[in-house]
């Protein structure tokens, strides 16, 4: 992407005229300027220059009384599915821009660029191309905190050779005020990752950490740019305290290294011999990954930075601290880059899990995933949509985990009979600690036969437990490898329903089940000539990923309240409500 295009180039310029602008803010090219009626192009030495061209020059330089507009150049058949977003407040949270992104279309990829601005510059891949025209149309010159994004194709070199050219690329919205100051003066741009940095050190070693009234540790939130909290009341008495650091993916690998050179000198200050080894503190839930299939991601992190790395055991995991102990030793080098691939294996993970959970977790009115602890517990990071109270227009305790239905509600969900072990742990730790966990009864029925490929595990509980239990037995699986990194957990859950119900469900002529299966994106079956139980209750067979899943499972149970509410008998006309006994 070193090629730039130059609009509302004035019909006087020359080229001379333009390279006199480029010498005069330092910008390097590396070829003539192409001038054509009312535009231009011209190659820079590499992508940076180009960033930096874009960025100096664009909506803020006039040549000839005209302002100069300057973007990437892109071949019509390359405008496809590729843009790149420029000028995002520099403080900005990924979620906010990952929820901003998400209203046009769906992010298969969204990758900071460095860039030596002081805003933020991303490039984004849509999975349409309709999609991507619609954000560039409704993102260019969209303000935010006074900023406005600047927006534009790159090359996308998966497009088919015949694409179609993706609209008008010439028309941009006026440009927001400038930052004061030049913006090429090395502030690096500050988009926080999701997934902070948590680090234990020896308690002995904090107080150099902090530093006199607070100097070092100031010191380097400032050089860094990062916020680092070190959480000195927690565990009193403990050997080892946490630290937490918030900032860009190399902002917190910058306060790691100043972190442990000046845990390291200290250490040779107080004599102290033993080795102090880098200790990361990571969610549960991405250290299946992290380790990956017969511990070959771990282990390649080991070979590629030459250093030993442990994890802490799974019993060590209470309720309350779901975090597993990542030890790295080895020099402060070679922890350095242990601690980037760590963090990167762990951000991909969080980054993939909010993917799946944004495609549903909007279409569940009142569900709290924070407190559902299946993501890491007040992460910053956990986007607002998924960790907040019902979204505005839903009623308060809306169909999902509202007042009045907590009736405990029974789920059968089928594994496959070789994670039987996984999910029941040593000693059958890990499914009393689940059910403990989730509040509900969680028991593995005896298998259909000795060659049963699947077990049926029977949840019963309230729609919060529920949820809690069944995302924590998804989660499992994934994390224990039974299905393969790219493939998403699909299970089949049987809810049982009165016969007489059955109807409602498919509805007239199928009308229900289809819209149940075009809004969940479960597959959701009712079988044909099914008997019957004692109970006179018949089977809802339901199998998606997760949250489609549970959102059938909601939907189905929603019904069903209807059903029982419509068969309640009703009040005569006239009659008065019992009046509240006197004390």
């Amino acid at each position: 992407m070193n090629k730039l295009y130059i609009g509302n180039v004035s019909e006087e310029a020359s080229a001379e005229d333009l390279e006199t602008i480029f010498e005069q803010w330092k910008i390097p090219h590396s070829g003539p300027f192409l001038i054509k009626t009312g535009y231009a192009f011209v190659d820079c030495p590499d992508e940076k220059v180009a960033m930096k061209a874009i960025d100096i020059l664009s909506g803020k330089v006039e040549l000839h009384g005209k302002l100069l507009e300057v973007e990437h150049s892109v071949p019509k058949r390359q405008r496809s599915c590729k843009l790149q977003i420029r000028n995002i407040p520099p403080h900005m949270q990924w979620e906010v821009l990952d929820g901003l992104l998400a209203q046009y279309g769906a992010v298969e990829n969204c990758e900071q660029v460095n860039t030596d601005t002081e805003t933020a510059v991303v490039n984004v891949r849509y999975a349409a191309k309709d999609q991507a025209r619609l954000a560039m149309e409704k993102l260019n010159g969209f303000l935010m905190e006074n900023y406005a994004l600047k927006v534009s194709y790159i090359p996308d070199e998966n497009a088919a050779p015949d694409a179609v050219p993706l609209g008008g690329r010439r028309g941009f919205a006026p440009r927001g005020s400038s930052r004061s100051g030049s913006p090429g003066l090395g502030a690096r741009p500050k988009l926080q990752s999701d997934v902070p940095l948590r680090m234990l050190v020896p308690t002995q070693f904090v107080g150099a950490i902090i530093g006199k009234e607070g100097a070092t540790i100031r010191n380097i939130t400032k050089q860094t740019h990062s916020k680092i909290d070190i959480h000195r009341k927690e565990n009193a008495g403990a050997a080892e305290k946490p630290i937490t650091v918030h900032s860009t993916p190399e902002g917190c690998s910058n306060a790691c290294r100043t972190i442990m050179e000046i845990m390291q000198k200290e250490a040779v200050d107080t004599k102290f011999t033993e080795e102090i080894p880098l200790k990361i503190l990571a969610h549960n839930n991405f250290v299946g990954r992290l380790i990956g299939k017969e511990g070959r991601n771990l282990k390649k992190i080991e070979q590629d930075t030459e250093t030993k790395i442990t994890i802490s055991p799974l019993q060590d995991l209470t309720l309350y601290n779901p975090e597993r102990t990542i030890t790295v030793k080895g020099s402060i080098d070679a922890c350095s880059r242990a601690e980037e691939e760590v963090m990167k294996k762990v951000r991909e993970s969080y980054e993939n899990d909010c993917a799946a959970m944004n495609l549903q977790s909007n279409l569940i009115p009142g569900l709290n995933l924070n407190a559902l602890g299946l993501f890491p517990g007040g992460a910053p990071g956990m986007p607002p949509s998924m960790a907040n109270a019902p979204p505005p227009g839903a009623q308060a305790g809306g169909y999902s985990f509202g007042q009045g239905q907590q009736e405990s509600e029974t789920v059968h969900l089928f594994i496959p009979a070789l994670a039987v072990g996984a999910i029941i742990g040593k000693q059958g730790q890990h499914i009393k600690q689940l059910s403990r966990f989730a509040g509900a009864s969680i028991k593995i029925a005896p298998a259909d036969g000795a060659d049963a490929k699947q077990r049926m595990v029977i949840v019963a509980g309230p729609p919060e437990a529920q949820f809690k239990a069944q995302g924590r037995i998804f989660g499992k699986l994934k994390e224990e490898n039974f299905f393969g990194p790219k493939e998403e957990v699909r299970l089949e859950a049987h809810i049982k329903v009165p016969s007489f119900a059955a109807g409602r469900v498919i509805g007239k002529g199928g009308k229900t089940v289809n819209e149940l299966q075009n809004l969940t994106s479960a597959e959701v079956v009712v079988p044909r000539e099914q008997t019957p139980d004692e109970n006179d209750q018949v089977v809802v067979k339901i199998t998606g990923h997760f949250y489609a899943s549970q959102l059938a499972q909601r939907k189905i149970q929603e019904i069903l309240c209807q059903v029982r509410r419509q068969q309640q008998p009703k009040p005569s006309p006239g009659a008065q409500p019992p009046l509240p006994r006197r004390k």
